[in-house]
């Protein structure tokens, strides 16, 4: 798959210094993805959420925070659209941001 917005990552992970090394894992393990459908993502990442409209959550550091990216199957696109806390998270609307 390739990812839109890694800056972003970076950005976090500099200001969450925790964060850095599971994003840098997520991020690999994403780039290295072929996922065809969110049933494929739910085999590699259980715990993700899946939304509408080609959404899903990811937690990071045991659910310490929260990635929400739009997927596009078809052509291998993951945009991250939010990253933040788990506290954050909660009060923003996964389906929009």
């Amino acid at each position: 798959m390739r990812i839109i917005a890694k800056r972003t990552l970076r950005e976090f992970w500099t200001k969450y210094p925790d964060s850095q090394g599971q994003l840098q894992a997520w991020h690999s393990e994403v780039l290295n993805a072929n996922w065809k459908n969110p049933q494929e993502l739910k085999q590699l990442y259980g715990s993700a959420s899946i939304l509408k409209d080609g959404r899903a959550v990811f937690n990071i550091c045991g659910n310490t925070y929260r990635i929400v990216v739009w997927i596009n199957y078809k052509f291998g696109l993951v945009f991250v659209k939010y990253i933040g806390t788990h506290e954050q998270y909660d009060n923003i609307d996964a389906n929009t941001v």
